[in-house]
């Protein structure tokens, strides 16, 4: 009998022992620093092993690599113990958040451990209609490079990682061009977990204010249909209500550098290279959550967890609302509709904020010699703002039935692969009348952005030709779910398409040339037979006395006219299907 009853009471101590220690190894290093520091990228994924091995609510996986070597992984909470995406996505939303794209901002990285681990537990009742998914850290290059300067207006923690990845990239510009094996991977990711809201976790720069939770929503407008009034008449108030309940108030994001926002300020516009303008046009609700760089670290990892569970809630909520309006965006666009590509604000509209802000002065400085910025925080304030957060199209383009991509163009190919775009290859040589560009002018900046000399103000000149495709070529249909994707990396003109992010550009080379001696002699000849050339020839000289005093000009204007002239030279090599 007593050899029994030791037994029982070892095997009591031995489980006690057990969950004692189990508890100790899902208390995150945030708590145990009593929030001084953040944890590193190996204990956080064996955090979410330790968690997904605990509760069968958690589900641990790993996708294809990054620039560091490893993998990304992705984490998933779903109650029911389901982690078929296809299955979810009929009865429940999808909530995919994003964190450690900027390592040194590693508030979410704390706040969604211990989000999970109170979900999964019970601290925290989980929702009904929602789905959690999380890639732990985004960044991992840039999460091992630890340091404790880099973020030199920053408040905590101790040590962080290092905005650039292995390559020195910043991520979160690679969204649509993707440079870094890490955007390839999150690209699966994002079409295998289809969410219907997205958050990217950040800190800010820029303007001392009172807050700790900033929120930057998708521009609405350029979001547009029944999910941008959504967000903007619903998700966005319900939100900012929420956390003023829990006594963590909330304003956009402030969108100042070296000036004050009581002048009021604009938002900021998320175009598809960010994160949220890459998810838009897939038509999730993106929002990045900046919290304050100059608040305690601790507050500032409170504050995450706290909007990120107010969020979960209201799309909780809400869920058969999201998914009936889903539905309805994902049908609104189609060939023949117009689509707006380029944007910019609209200084005729305008909100009204309430801000609680701090009081500053223009001082002189001590180390230039300069005026000098100087917020005074024992003079806090509130007031009304104008906040500029309204968008125009500043051009727009007919959606086509397709477009006809050249098989060799593989680099763009693989990245619509990715994307999971649908095509058609040609099964034979195919003769088609189609809409062609020429690139009639752009810009290029003398800074090199991302690793590329990026172009702006494209323009270009449309013609209808009749083109031959050859067997292997690429039909691309516009109505399908990536449309959007396939209109802003398509179209030159929009302002992150593959032919501004430089995929194209050896189209902007000429090839062949001419020998002046020899083309002097054939320009004879091709006046005689071409009188109009020639009148256009003498009009351009009259005209235009820089151009009459430069002999090479004058040849090569010559032979751009001519037969002799290459056609590949600014021919942009993605065509128009516009009729069926």
């Amino acid at each position: 009998m007593k050899k029994l009853l030791f037994i029982l009471v070892f095997a009591i101590l031995a489980c006690q022992n057990n969950t004692s220690s189990e508890s100790e190894k899902l208390t995150t290093k945030f708590e145990a620093s009593n929030g001084l520091e953040t944890a590193t990228y190996h204990e956080v994924i064996a955090f979410y092993k330790t968690l997904s091995e605990s509760y069968p609510s958690i589900q641990l996986d790993s996708f294809g690599t990054t620039d560091s070597g490893h993998p990304l992984h992705l984490v998933v909470l779903n109650p029911d113990n389901n982690f078929d995406f296809e299955n979810i996505a009929s009865n429940k939303r999808i909530i995919l958040i994003n964190n450690g794209i900027h390592p040194g901002e590693p508030d979410g990285i704390d706040a969604t451990m211990m989000l999970f681990r109170d979900l999964a537990d019970g601290s925290v009742s989980p929702p009904k209609n929602v789905v959690l998914a999380t890639i732990p850290i985004y960044n991992i290059g840039g999460s091992l490079n630890r340091n404790s300067t880099s973020r030199t207006n920053q408040n905590g923690p101790l040590e962080y990682g290092f905005r650039g990845n292995a390559r020195n990239f910043d991520l979160n510009r690679d969204f649509i061009k993707c440079d870094t094996k890490n955007a390839k991977t999150f690209s699966e990711i994002f079409h295998q977990v289809k969410p219907d809201v997205f958050i990217d976790n950040h800190v800010s720069n820029g303007a001392d204010y009172q807050y700790v939770l900033t929120h930057l929503f998708t521009q609405h407008n350029k979001l547009g249909g029944p999910l941008s009034t959504y967000l903007q008449e619903q998700l966005m108030p319900k939100l900012e209500q929420s956390l003023e309940d829990k006594s963590w108030p909330i304003t956009p994001y402030v969108n100042v550098f070296n000036s004050t926002p009581e002048q009021g300020f604009s938002q900021f516009f998320d175009s598809p290279r960010y994160s949220t303008g890459y998810t838009t046009l897939f038509n999730t609700l993106g929002m990045m959550v900046e919290t304050h760089m100059l608040k305690p670290y601790k507050q500032r990892v409170e504050g995450t967890y706290e909007l990120m569970k107010s969020i979960m809630e209201i799309v909780d909520f809400d869920a058969d609302l999201i998914k009936t309006l889903k539905k309805e965006q994902n049908s609104m666009l189609k060939a023949g509709d117009i689509y707006p590509l380029n944007w910019e604000l609209d200084t005729e509209k305008s909100s009204t904020i309430n801000f609680k802000g701090f009081e500053a002065d223009t001082l002189t400085s001590t180390v230039t010699g300069k005026p000098r910025l100087k917020y005074d925080r024992n003079k806090p304030f509130e007031k009304e703002l104008t906040y500029q957060n309204f968008f125009k199209p500043k051009d727009s383009v007919l959606i086509p039935h397709a477009y006809l991509i050249p098989q060799g163009w593989h680099n763009v190919l693989e990245l619509l692969k990715l994307n999971q775009v649908e095509y058609f290859r040609f099964e034979s040589d195919t003769t088609l009348k189609v809409a062609s560009y020429r690139i009639k002018d752009y810009k290029t900046r003398n800074s090199p952005y991302e690793g590329h000399y990026l172009h702006y103000n494209t323009s270009i000149e449309t013609s209808i030709q009749s083109v031959k495709f050859r067997e292997g070529d690429y039909y691309v249909p516009t109505q399908q779910s990536a449309i959007r994707y396939l209109l802003e990396t398509l179209e030159p003109q929009a302002v992150d398409s593959f032919f501004n992010w430089n995929f194209f550009d050896t189209i902007l080379q000429q090839k062949e040339g001419f020998s002046p001696y020899v083309w002097e002699d054939k320009i004879l000849e091709l006046l005689v037979q071409n009188p109009r050339l020639q009148i256009a020839f003498n009009m351009k000289k009259s005209l235009e006395p820089e151009f009459a005093n430069n002999w090479y000009a004058q040849l090569d204007w010559i032979h751009k006219q001519s037969e002799f002239y290459e056609s590949a030279h600014l021919q942009y090599p993605v065509y128009r299907l516009l009729k069926q």
